[in-house]
């Protein structure tokens, strides 16, 4: 069931480089390519547009429903260390979107359209600048810490790098399968940075994110596994 909210406008980056996987973004995933399963999640949730931004030919010429518009990602926008900010930002402006937009990579496809619906109602509360999906993480991560020259500088509470790992609190971690945010305020700012960030929380199992044909097979066993 779509959420009843004011149109919103799904956005799906994909670069045809992957040093990991080849072409990942296009290789068939239990049936249709990996990024059309970032496509029809949106549009089952109710995304009223989808744009995909995209430096891929096979993509650009693709046949896709009516509700999706295409943005060719320039040359200086693809590159391996290019960040997500400035990519969306480009995405945001040339196609001219407005209002809520729901971040989704294509490489995390075991999340459902009613997770995608759930940080929607999240952001809806309009307490949280941005809403971002995570999973737990291992708890053990509070006990590190940085270098400063030969100098230890704790991550967290200093506290915690002594104490038992099973006292220390929960922790998360993103797990990069949907950001929820309003256009302007990020074409404004350029930034997904803010202090006012809520989250909606993914089980493990629905968090894996594809870098390795390890973990491509490992996704299409889980998908064809719920299927059945």
């Amino acid at each position: 069931m779509s959420l009843p909210s004011p149109a919103w406008t799904a956005v799906i980056p994909l670069r045809a480089g992957s040093k990991g996987l080849p072409s990942k973004n296009i290789r068939p995933l239990a049936g249709k390519p990996l990024y059309r399963h970032a496509v029809d999640q949106a549009l089952a949730a109710g995304a009223a547009r989808v744009v995909i931004t995209t430096d891929m030919p096979e993509v650009l010429w693709a046949e896709l429903p009516t509700q999706v518009t295409l943005v060719e990602r320039p040359v200086e926008l693809a590159g391996d260390n290019v960040p997500m900010a400035p990519v969306l930002q480009h995405a945001l402006q040339t196609a001219d979107v407005h209002g809520g937009v729901v971040l989704l990579q294509a490489t995390s496809p075991l999340r459902r359209p009613a997770d995608i619906e759930e940080a929607l109602r999240v952001f809806a509360g309009g307490y949280f600048e941005l809403v971002m999906s995570v999973t737990e993480a291992d708890r053990g991560v509070l006990k590190w810490g940085t270098l400063r020259g030969n100098r230890f500088q704790p991550l967290s509470d200093p506290a915690h790098c002594f104490a038992n790992r099973q006292s220390l609190p929960a922790v998360v971690r993103p797990n990069g399968a949907i950001y929820v945010l309003d256009a302007d305020w990020f074409v404004a700012r350029g930034s997904f940075v803010s202090e006012r960030i809520g989250v909606l929380q993914m089980p493990a199992e629905r968090s894996l994110d594809i870098d390795s044909l390890e973990d491509f097979e490992r996704c299409e066993a889980l998908l064809k596994q719920n299927s059945s």
